[in-house]
């Protein structure tokens, strides 16, 4: 078989046991690690093989969904991690291309066009699913990006409370000025900006479901006078503010749109204003979108190499005055997502079906895998319109963070256990 012959290639550390649609039991990987207990990965039918070793993206992702492959002894987390491992053992292993993603190549462009009705619907096919669902495995907060682990031993309700504080004081706010937060989620970073920092706040979505949440939060925290939530695309956006945030909404605006975005930041931002764009990025050259996720989880995703994104804004008229790089704290937030989906796997099961929520786990794995074993890391990017309007140093930026952090708005008491 094809694809027994790159597991053998690729696994030489740990170990892997498959199970072809025939019954036969074929190791992979160091043969004193090989007995009952080993991670076995059992193949279904007899053309799944084929179809994973010529196409493994999204070949695998899709068969793991559709129950056409399973593991014992372990999930699919253990084997992509057993990949990843084996990928870069520093010995120049790789995988097959396979054809869907030697079209995305090719598809590039196409499929990064987001112009504002495209956007909208590319939103809603992820983020107008089932509020519940969210409340699964997201933290209280519902902070549905990289949270920032000050301390090692942070709960996930901690880490994401340390992440919008981390923000906030790249942000420099000063009572009373006025906030845009661009793609504002559910509302968590605006409303604690309101709350903590005394700002008003416009917060914009294109998810409908977000939308009347954020509202109902504002509503029941008693903010709605500081606080308010709008169904605007960012090019729709009218007036000019002191500050500017945006956290995990950049990787839907596609590389087509990026001088766009920019330029309406520039627009948006007072003279003396500060941006902070948070999103997650690749640390090597432009690339694509895992044919998967873009099927799947995020259509018209995109996640940009560094050089992408300063490349616009260079000729934006903006200056950047802060670049940070958060590399594993993205696969830490993913492993506590994981884990507290997985116990939550039944309710999932009642809301959707098995299907959805081997795709659900499949997408939380591979993410978690890219940021532990490739190149995916989180860029935070302070810009302002002048050089003059922060402090000298970055001290103001890390002010040591307290034993237990400080709460932020509708917290978990009592924090959840990954």
């Amino acid at each position: 078989m094809i694809l027994e012959k790159v597991l053998n290639n690729l696994i030489t550390e740990g170990a892997l046991v498959m199970i072809d649609a025939k019954g036969t039991r074929h190791g992979f990987g160091e043969k004193h690690l090989l007995d009952g207990a080993s991670l076995t990965m059992t193949l279904h039918d007899k053309k799944v093989a084929r179809a994973i070793a010529l196409d493994p993206d999204p070949g695998f992702g899709e068969a793991y969904m559709e129950g056409r492959i399973s593991f014992q002894n372990g999930r699919v987390w253990d084997f992509l991690q057993l990949i990843g491992r084996n990928l870069t053992n520093g010995e120049g292993k790789s995988l097959p291309v396979g054809v869907s993603r030697l079209l995305g190549f090719a598809l590039r462009t196409a499929h990064q066009l987001n112009p504002a009705h495209r956007s909208r619907k590319n939103a809603a096919h992820h983020y107008d699913l089932s509020g519940e669902l969210y409340d699964l495995f997201l933290d209280a907060d519902r902070q549905y990006s990289c949270a920032y682990f000050a301390r090692p031993d942070m709960s996930l309700d901690e880490a994401q409370v340390a992440k919008k504080q981390h923000i906030a004081r790249k942000l420099a706010l000063q009572p009373g000025q006025h906030v845009l937060d661009i793609g504002c989620g559910w509302g968590g970073m605006a409303l604690t900006l309101a709350e903590e920092a005394d700002v008003q706040v416009l917060g914009v979505t294109l998810s409908r479901e977000q939308l009347d949440v954020a509202r109902a939060r504002a509503e029941k925290a008693g903010l709605s006078d500081r606080v308010r939530f709008e169904l605007i695309d960012y090019r729709h956006i009218e007036g000019t503010f002191d500050r500017i945030v945006s956290v995990g909404m950049f990787e839907h605006v596609g590389v087509p749109h990026y001088q766009e975005f920019f330029r309406t930041v520039q627009a948006l931002l007072k003279p003396d204003g500060v941006a902070l764009l948070h999103t997650i990025g690749r640390n090597d050259p432009p690339g694509i979108t895992s044919p998967f996720i873009r099927k799947y989880i995020f259509p018209g995703g995109y996640l940009p190499a560094l050089s992408e994104v300063v490349s616009r804004i260079e000729k934006c008229d903006l200056m950047i005055t802060d670049v940070e790089i958060l590399r594993l704290h993205y696969a830490e937030t993913l492993r506590h997502w994981r884990k507290r989906f997985l116990a939550n796997w039944h309710r999932a099961e009642e809301i959707y079906d098995a299907r959805f929520c081997r795709m659900w786990e499949f997408y939380l794995a591979a993410s978690e895998m890219s940021f532990r074993f490739d190149t995916i890391v989180n860029f935070q990017i302070q810009l302002t319109r002048a050089n003059d309007v922060l402090p000298l140093t970055r001290d103001y930026m890390y002010r040591p963070e307290p034993e237990s952090p400080a709460t932020a708005h509708n917290p978990a008491k009592t924090p959840q256990k990954a």
